[in-house]
């Protein structure tokens, strides 16, 4: 190892405690719950060489087994253009890492009896039901039709209501090009305006027969509204962050937030082109479900955890282990076409539950994992993952918004599966 990643590394360990706050689940050493401490030191050594080769500013890694935390590290720059250290409790933009907590805040909902999964859309939002869908002709042109069925509450989780997103190197329909990106809607107007503007929209698939990713999440987020009388945020917050005690989480960072906030290089290393996360310095101005929240790596943990521990910690209850046991089963019939590997190239042999990725098979992956393993991404750079089977939760925090995030995403499975002794 030369100096300078010794350095790095040196430097990352300090850091690690230097922001004193709260280990967010109880500590234990590696050895005592199947983990090689030699093993998990390859994470300091891979994001050392990472960081030395400027290819990431930073890193924020935690790593918990049997509800003990066993890796809790921070490597490298929070702001490379300010050169200021990352803190442990440095605030990620989450991307698609808030869809799980939307799709949670959904599920508390079903458990009131007030949203249950086989509902129409179109009851909450009316403009759903008239909605075309738009088949590609020979010539490229779009045929427009009717729904064969509409969508229901079940299609948003599972991100079969045929909604997409535009501006997706995944997708290559004609009809991704009259969809705005994931954030414009949030940026652009409020709950209302979105609805109103993605109606107009002709859907992508008939609904309940293709997994495409998408608004669907955004959309299940604004019935969420809806029925709580509440904005998303605020529900989020009552019944989700507080009890779990995630004291950063949010959609809306204060003054006192921001200069936690992790920040990515000017340009993306792989391309040299200019890169930016517009939501660290854009405010949106509605809590959209799909990409717009904020927290600490420690906050995902406990909620990561929670679900892990069947919808409970420190004795909080946010869902009945058997409402989380549906959430992460593969909700993908063999009539419904899987494109989860599309979206991400290591998810091979996985389905898709409601709102998060699910393993259903053993091999296939490129990564190692049991079936049972539930799993979802944010585009600038954050990932988590929970295995069952070996009571397994591991988040991720990097502000990488290239194509590189998703060898980040592989190569930390491998290090984590790799560094287990039992």
């Amino acid at each position: 190892m030369n100096k300078t990643i010794a350095m790095i590394a040196t430097a990352a360990a300090v850091i690690t405690l230097g922001a004193a706050r709260a280990a967010p689940l109880p500590e234990a050493n590696p050895d005592d719950v199947g983990f090689s401490s030699q093993g998990l030191a390859r994470l300091d050594n891979f994001f050392a060489r990472e960081i030395a080769a400027k290819r990431v500013p930073g890193a924020v890694v935690a790593v918990a087994r049997n509800g003990k935390l066993v890796h809790y590290k921070a490597y490298g720059l929070l702001d490379p253009d300010k050169g200021t250290p990352m803190p442990i409790d440095a605030i990620f933009a989450l991307a698609s890492m808030t869809k799980p907590m939307a799709a949670v805040a959904g599920l508390t909902l079903m458990e009131k009896g007030q949203l249950p999964l086989q509902a129409k859309l179109s009851d909450y939002y009316p403009g759903f039901a008239d909605m075309k869908v738009g088949t590609v002709q020979a010539d490229g042109s779009l045929k427009l039709e009717q729904q064969a069925t509409p969508i229901f509450i079940h299609d948003l989780y599972r991100h079969t209501s045929g909604l997409m997103y535009g501006g997706r190197p995944d997708s290559s329909s004609p009809v991704a090009r009259q969809y705005p990106d994931g954030i414009a809607p949030a940026i652009e107007g409020d709950t209302q305006a979105f609805i109103d503007r993605i109606t107009k929209l002709p859907l992508a698939h008939q609904p309940s027969t293709e997994f495409e990713y998408g608004f669907s999440i955004d959309v299940l987020g604004a019935v969420v509204e809806k029925v709580s009388e509440q904005k998303l945020g605020d529900y989020l917050a009552a019944n989700v962050w507080q009890p779990l005690g995630m004291k950063d989480a949010t959609f809306h960072p204060t003054d006192a937030q921001r200069p936690r906030l992790a920040r990515p290089f000017a340009n993306d290393p792989l391309t040299g082109k200019p890169q930016v996360i517009k939501l660290l310095d854009t405010p949106t101005k509605f809590d959209c479900g799909g990409a717009c929240s904020f927290a600490t790596i420690g906050d995902y943990l406990r909620f990561g955890q929670m679900l892990l521990d069947g919808g409970e910690l420190d004795g909080q209850r946010i869902l009945g282990p058997k409402t989380v046991h549906h959430m992460t089963t593969n909700h993908l019939g063999p009539e419904i076409k899987n494109n989860v590997a599309n979206v991400e190239p290591h998810r091979g042999g996985f389905g898709f539950g409601l709102s998060v990725a699910v393993r259903t098979s053993e091999g296939l992956s490129s990564v190692p994992g049991n079936p049972g393993e539930f799993t979802w991404n944010g585009a600038y750079g954050t990932q988590f993952f929970c295995d069952p089977k070996e009571r397994l939760v591991v988040v991720v925090g990097t502000a990488a918004p290239g194509e590189l995030r998703k060898y980040y995403r592989e190569q930390v499975q491998d290090i984590v599966y790799g560094a287990m002794t039992k």
